[in-house]
C-alpha cells in the first residue's frame, strides 16, 4: 500500500499517505531523494530513509516553514562564495567532528598553565 499503519518513524503514515494521495502535488526532490509536496495550504516531506528532520537541506527547510514562497526547485537560493555544501548533522556518529585533544579522539590534552600542581611540603 505504500505506508505504515502503526509507526511514524520509518516512513509515511496512513494520514500522510492519504493527504498526499488526495491533495499532494510534488514540488521537488533533494539530493538525498526526499520528496517535497504541497497541497491544501500545507507543505510536507516524505523522507527517502528514516524520518530525520536533520536530513532536510536548509533551502528546503525555508520552504517547508513558509519562510520562502518559492520552492528551491523553482527558484534556487543564491550560493555565496564562502558557503560550504550542506551535509547532514554528524553528531553522535563516527563522522562527528572532534576538537584537538578530545578524549574520544584518543589524544592527550596539551598542557596548560592553568593545570593543577599538587602542593608538596617544604617547597
Amino acid at each position: 500500500m505504500g505506508f505504515n499503519l502503526f509507526t511514524w518513524w520509518s516512513g509515511k503514515t496512513f494520514g500522510t499517505w492519504l493527504q498526499t494521495l488526495r491533495t499532494g502535488q510534488e514540488v521537488g526532490r533533494d539530493g538525498d531523494g526526499n520528496i517535497y509536496y504541497e497541497g491544501g495550504g500545507k507543505r510536507w516531506v516524505i523522507y527517502a530513509t528514516d524520518n530525520d528532520s536533520s536530513r532536510v537541506p536548509p533551502e528546503w527547510h525555508l520552504w517547508l516553514h513558509k519562510t520562502r514562497a518559492e520552492a528551491p526547485s523553482q527558484v534556487p537560493l543564491p550560493v555565496k562564495a564562502w558557503e560550504k555544501p550542506w551535509r547532514p548533522n554528524p553528531t553522535g556518529s563516527a563522522a562527528a567532528e572532534l576538537p584537538p585533544g578530545a578524549l574520544s579522539a584518543g589524544k592527550a590534552r596539551a598542557a596548560s598553565p592553568a593545570d593543577y600542581n599538587a602542593w608538596t611540603p617544604g617547597s
